[in-house]
């Protein structure tokens, strides 16, 4: 393979995050959000988890040493995600394009005697790094089912990642020119007296899309700004998950314990001057806080959790796409004020908008 179509077909292989507290972290992902555990790993320097739910996989690991690279980035950034990594059918092409394109090297790539698996390492965005991994598709592990319950998480739909000021431009332009990824959606987003960047990349392949987000210093400081100061520096704000039933996922998962944001009366008020509903009604998205958008290709309904991170970082969000292959300007709109009000204590999503 070369090393142009080794980057044609990148796919996500595992998400991995570092934890403080890999028993409470784990608990959190199998009680609230319906993962099971798939398997365990031990060494000198760190004990890792892998959960999975259909075809999402999660690695949490927590060090044991400050050896260990989770030691200094649970230092600086508290728990969160460390690791996106993509699965290609060629590594070692993989790699060496990337690296030729300017990728900072981690790690070269190496084959695992035990699985097979060939895998290399390059540096992303902060202190995200990309493991890129091959897999011996005969040692491919058997998808796990979802344990009957309506949680039903489908796969990840994107990563939303905050970077300083300043990084948007040269953080695309990094990752059309190492990975191939492209550019598919662009907006300045405005809300009251704060404002920010934002450019969606996707893989060559529609796999992996990172929805990149940069505070506009010419406007009051937000919520992008709290994160890279909380969270000292870039890295993934939240990860959505995909669902065939938001409705029914939410309903399921707040039953389990997962707090979403709230939505004010008022959004529900005013989306049916805007929105004419094809699936669920008025009434499911009010009782759920879901929100609705539209584009040229249908529509999607997305919600967000409350953080519950200790600097209030990372959260998650639970996305159907009805059709929609766009963000929805409304919807990206509406994520930031839903914050914003977490985020100030506001009840009034007018006041917000002011």
């Amino acid at each position: 393979m070369t090393p142009t179509s080794a980057v044609q077909d990148f796919e996500i292989d595992y998400v991995e995050m570092y934890v403080e507290n890999l028993e409470a972290a784990a608990s959190n992902w199998m009680d609230k959000y319906a993962f099971v555990a798939a398997g365990t790993d031990r060494s000198a320097d760190h004990r890792s988890v892998t959960l999975r739910q259909g075809p999402i996989v999660l690695v949490l690991t927590e060090p044991t040493s400050d050896r260990h690279p989770a030691a200094a980035y649970i230092q600086s950034h508290g728990d969160g995600v460390a690791d996106i990594a993509l699965r290609t059918s060629d590594v070692a092409a993989a790699f060496e394009a990337a690296v030729k394109a300017g990728a900072e090297a981690v790690r070269e790539p190496a084959r695992n005697p035990e699985t097979g698996a060939v895998t290399a390492t390059i540096v992303g965005f902060g202190d995200v790094v990309h493991t890129l991994i091959q897999r011996d598709d005969s040692a491919e592990p058997d998808v796990v089912s979802h344990g009957g319950t309506d949680v039903n998480l489908l796969g990840i739909d994107h990563f939303a990642v905050c970077l300083t000021a300043g990084d948007l431009g040269p953080t695309v332009e990094h990752y059309e020119r190492t990975l191939g990824f492209r550019q598919i959606f662009e907006e300045h987003i405005l809300v009251g007296a704060q404002a920010m960047n934002s450019t969606v990349v996707q893989s060559a392949s529609g796999s992996v899309t990172l929805t990149l987000i940069e505070p506009d210093t010419t406007a009051d400081p937000g919520q992008i700004d709290d994160f890279l100061k909380e969270h000292h520096g870039a890295g993934v704000q939240h990860i959505a998950f995909n669902s065939a039933d938001a409705v029914r996922a939410v309903r399921a998962l707040s039953q389990r314990g997962v707090d979403f944001l709230k939505t004010p009366g008022a959004y529900y008020d005013l989306l049916g001057e805007r929105i004419t509903l094809a699936t669920h009604t008025l009434d499911d998205l009010r009782s759920t806080n879901v929100l609705a958008d539209e584009d040229h290709g249908g529509q999607l309904f997305q919600i967000f959790t409350a953080s519950t991170h200790p600097r209030h970082t990372i959260f998650f969000e639970v996305i159907e796409r009805q059709g929609a292959g766009t963000f929805g300007s409304a919807n990206i709109k509406a994520l930031y004020e839903a914050v914003e009000l977490e985020r100030t204590g506001q009840s009034d999503i007018g006041a917000v908008r002011r």
